[in-house]
């Protein structure tokens, strides 16, 4: 299945043809081809819900076999899929649109209960894709944001990001007022070497995984400070972004790896695995290129190789890219019991950060394939390609709403 609008896209274009590079348009194009074939098989018509995961399943039709459901990946799919055409939408969504699963998840999200990531990001679609803003949501943001108890890193972030998203549709001083306060508070709490822990502050976490910060902890702010800096002119901003870019850009592996946890006390790697195709094919080009776009530095070279592990990782293990099902599996990872080297390593580091126990890499060594797919890691590529960041084109998708 091809993405005509994937060809076109800037970002595509930006890639395409650079020296000593084996990823071209047309993978890219096939990429978010997969994405829009596995996508129908995520989706639930009759709750407007994206599932949690499916896994591979002979036995079912699709290939693919559903389990569970999550507001935060409605709200990803939502961002993704309004970069595609109205056909293409209405072709996932069993004949709706991406604006109407966003203002759908805003409704859902305004049950007291909800997590602040999954209304941080229903928040966010709604402002983007449909241009209005939902008061509920933005109320709890507001409060949330004022109120600086401890949240995950990444829920933060998407909190910031949400909050430009809503100030590109209307400009309003309350929410310029929180997205100054959210924004303050990212670059407080990134270390010295760029990276971010887990939670904000990182004292909220046990002592034995407070110094650690996975992948997404890194990308989302970088995100969402490229954003902030772009909206605003703040040089801090954008040298924080440049400084964690920089440092996961340094450590990236041999083949294009991006790696799981960091240490924010010195910036280096915890543990590698798994090694996540979302992060390959999707978040890292999207925080890289919002960074580029706001007028950061250039890690192009990087984004290909990190795609270019999607087929040539080195780790054993069978084709992560499916054309049958449209899936792209979720990762390759350590054989071994449960979490038990990222464990290790979390609780060794804690005590010191020499201690990296480097005899786990040869009893436990990666090479075993998850045959699993969320809806998030489709919406995230979708997006990634096709969108210019927060302060570019409105979607093409979007259709005129009379309710809106």
């Amino acid at each position: 299945m091809s993405n005509t609008h994937v060809i076109a896209s800037e970002r595509v274009r930006a890639v395409d043809g650079m020296p000593d590079r084996q990823f071209s348009a047309a993978d890219i194009d096939q990429l978010c081809g997969q994405a829009l074939k596995a996508l129908p098989a995520m989706y639930r018509p009759d709750s407007q819900q994206f599932v949690q995961t499916v896994r591979k399943d002979p036995t079912v039709a699709t290939g693919l076999r559903q389990e569970g459901s999550n507001l935060r990946y409605a709200a990803i799919a939502a961002l993704g899929l309004a970069w595609t055409s109205p056909q293409a939408q209405r072709t996932v969504l069993a004949g709706r649109t991406a604006a109407e699963l966003a203002r759908h998840t805003t409704e859902v999200a305004t049950d007291p209960a909800t997590d602040l990531g999954a209304v941080a990001l229903a928040g966010w679609a709604r402002a983007e894709i449909a241009g209005e803003i939902s008061q509920p949501v933005y109320d709890r943001l507001l409060a949330e944001v004022l109120a600086a108890s401890p949240q995950p890193t990444v829920d933060f972030s998407w909190t910031l990001s949400a909050l430009l998203a809503a100030l590109a549709v209307q400009d309003r001083p309350e929410l310029r007022q929180a997205a100054t306060l959210a924004a303050d508070r990212l670059l407080e709490a990134q270390a010295g070497r760029g990276i971010w822990g887990h939670h904000l502050p990182r004292s909220a976490l046990a002592r034995y995984r407070a110094h650690v910060g996975c992948f997404a902890d890194q990308v989302y702010p970088i995100q969402a400070l490229a954003r902030y800096a772009r909206a605003t002119g703040d040089g801090r901003a954008l040298a924080a972004a440049n400084r964690c870019a920089g440092r996961i850009v340094e450590l990236q592996g041999d083949a294009g790896q991006w790696w799981w946890h960091y240490d924010a006390r010195t910036g280096d790697v915890v543990e590698g695995y798994p090694v996540y195709s979302v992060h390959q094919h999707a978040m890292a080009p999207m925080a890289l290129f919002d960074l580029l776009e706001a007028g950061g530095d250039d890690h192009r070279a990087a984004i290909l190789d990190g795609l270019g592990w999607l087929r040539r990782h080195p780790e054993p293990g069978g084709a992560l890219i499916d054309p049958g099902t449209g899936a792209i599996w979720r990762k390759i990872g350590r054989r071994e019991p449960g979490k038990a080297t990222r464990s290790l390593r979390a609780v060794s580091t804690s005590i010191s950060p020499r201690w990296k126990l480097t005899l786990l890499d040869a009893i436990f060594a990666p090479g075993e394939v998850d045959y699993e797919c969320r809806p998030y890691e489709l919406g995230w590529l979708l997006y990634a390609w096709l969108s210019g960041g927060i302060s570019g084109p409105r979607a093409p998708g979007v259709e005129p709403d009379a309710g809106s």
